[in-house]
């Protein structure tokens, strides 16, 4: 499966277009509410333990989306979006949403 941020595949013609798909991942309370208490004392640092957190996260919204798509029987994923979102009561919870277009490229 090939998964792109372009709309195209270079060195590839998109045969038919099947349609959006998407994968979302949402991550619980306790580690973003330490997160984002904690940016204050990381600032100008790195914190491999979250970082590992929110790769995680979009792998499996990554992951996910992959497989709608080979359910419909495409063979590409082009125009790939990833966003990263706070939700619930003050921010408590973060959200990985992946999209593109799901494509049979050959």
């Amino acid at each position: 499966m090939i998964v792109t941020t372009t709309p195209t595949v270079e060195g590839h013609r998109i045969l038919s277009y099947k349609e959006i798909v998407t994968g979302e991942t949402i991550i619980g309370a306790n580690a973003f509410k330490d997160f984002f208490a904690s940016i204050r004392d990381i600032i100008g640092g790195r914190s491999g333990s979250y970082e590992s957190v929110l790769r995680e996260a979009k792998e499996t919204s990554m992951r996910e989306m992959i497989e709608r798509a080979q359910q419909m029987g495409a063979n590409a994923v082009v125009g790939v979006d990833i966003d990263y979102e706070t939700i619930g009561a003050q921010g408590s919870m973060l959200m990985v949403a992946v999209s593109g277009t799901a494509v049979v490229i050959d």
